[in-house]
């Protein structure tokens, strides 16, 4: 299973959150580096992860629509 590291910017769900992955893109003409933003809804059970908390998630079996990731804890 795949875990990445990311930000949570939004706590307003119940048991979810959404997690901030960024990471950084080789443009294939210019060489230049720039950041790539993806949005991850992960499950939160104890609503205990706040907004701007620096998490680390773990891919799981589908638990909603959207949601397929787990906050494993902070970082």
């Amino acid at each position: 299973m795949r875990t990445l590291q990311g930000t949570i910017v939004s706590d307003k769900m119940q048991k979810t959150r959404v997690v901030s992955i960024v990471r950084l893109h080789k443009h294939p003409r210019y060489q230049k580096y720039y950041k790539v933003t993806t949005r991850l809804k992960a499950h939160d059970e104890k609503n205990e992860y706040k907004t701007g908390d620096k998490v680390t998630i773990r891919e799981t079996k589908p638990l909603s629509k959207d949601k397929r990731w787990v906050i494993v804890g902070k970082v």
